[in-house]
């Protein structure tokens, strides 16, 4: 499946990004379904209760609508998550919206949670095999609100009750810069009170169901330091580092470096890892975090997990690179781990505080 897809790749990048997108969805949902890969066991980890059986994940964005999570799941990811959804269908915002920057290897979007609602997700879930928990494959739901909900916070906790007994663990996305006002969800006031919402919801209709938080990086470290207080006093799951940013390096070439909207892939690499960093070193281990922005090689994804990743996810490596980068960082993980004799968890953090101690990223 991978192979067949990958080398649809140059093709695909003839079309307009989301239209090749929506072509990619539709060919996965037409393909008969893979078995999922049976990983080497030095790869698994154990998190939120759960054992992934490799920490490779797909970021949510890929599957808006959750159509593919077992196809994913079957081209080797370690989970998948499926989202952003908000309660009631939106279109998002006006077309076009997804950039590719490929002379940065970077995708700038401005898709503002175009999303069928809960209902269809929610259907399409229960109709696949071993949903729910215990997780045969894992599948997050990643949760948001509309763009005119008066009451935000409501459309968290909605999600959490349409998404009780699907999703193996839930991701509340504060994070998007592409709805107005979303990312004022992370000011500390208003953050203690979605937490507070939101996980006595998740305790009254799916209480072992881990909650994490999808977080920007482009937040200020004293920013920072009142997100991380508020998330470990709430005692969420978990974090999720990070969103794209709306920040634009200078190194930027690409002739749709201007267009507004969140970027991500290899750009999004240094500002995120450093967050990652510095939420490592803030959280002190009171709950794992999954690292995202910029993971297009082996490389990469040591990297992440020496900032503090327990877990890692990608999204915007594959227009570039296709499913074959899943196999290959999971062979480059366990290349690292023999030539050093380690197991996986030696390399969580061991970096984070000499990245805190360096230069931040311009």
């Amino acid at each position: 499946m991978s192979t067949l897809l990958d080398l649809a790749l140059p093709v695909a990048r003839l079309l307009d990004p989301e239209t090749a997108h929506g072509l990619a969805i539709r060919a996965l949902s037409a393909l008969p379904a893979r078995p999922v890969p049976v990983d080497d066991p030095r790869l698994a980890v154990e998190a939120f209760g759960m054992r992934f059986p490799n920490p490779v994940g797909l970021a949510a964005g890929f599957d808006k609508e959750a159509e593919v999570p077992d196809a994913m799941l079957g081209a080797g990811f370690g989970f998948v998550e499926v989202g952003t959804i908000t309660p009631r269908p939106q279109p998002g915002n006006a077309r076009p919206r997804n950039f590719r920057l490929a002379e940065d290897r970077g995708v700038i979007n401005r898709y503002g949670f175009n999303s069928g609602g809960h209902a269809p997700a929610a259907a399409r879930l229960a109709g696949r095999k071993g949903h729910g928990r215990p997780c045969a494959g894992i599948v997050g739901v990643n949760v948001g609100a509309n763009k005119d909900s008066v009451d935000r916070a409501a459309d968290y906790v909605a999600g959490i009750s349409a998404f009780a007994g699907l999703a193996c663990y839930f991701t509340a996305n504060v994070s998007s810069p592409n709805t107005p006002g979303l990312r004022d969800l992370q000011e500390e006031h208003a953050l203690d009170d979605l937490l507070a919402r939101v996980m006595e919801a998740r305790d009254r209709v799916a209480p072992q169901v881990p909650l994490l938080l999808k977080i920007a990086p482009d937040l200020a470290l004293a920013h920072l330091d009142g997100v991380v207080e508020v998330a470990r006093r709430r005692r969420i799951d978990g974090l999720i580092v990070s969103n794209t940013t709306i920040a634009r390096p200078a190194t930027l070439r690409s002739p749709f470096k201007a267009e507004t909207g969140g970027l991500s892939g290899r750009p999004l690499f240094p500002l995120s890892t450093r967050m990652l960093a510095e939420v490592y070193v803030r959280a002190e281990g009171a709950f794992p975090l999954v690292g995202v922005g910029g993971i297009d090689s082996p490389e990469t994804a040591i990297a992440k997990l020496e900032a503090g990743a327990s877990l890692i996810q990608l999204y915007s490596a594959l227009v570039y690179e296709g499913l074959g980068l899943v196999p290959r960082i999971k062979q480059g993980l366990l290349d690292r781990l023999v030539e050093e004799g380690v197991a996986l968890p030696a390399l969580t953090g061991r970096r984070a505080r000499d990245l805190v101690a360096s230069p931040f990223p311009a």
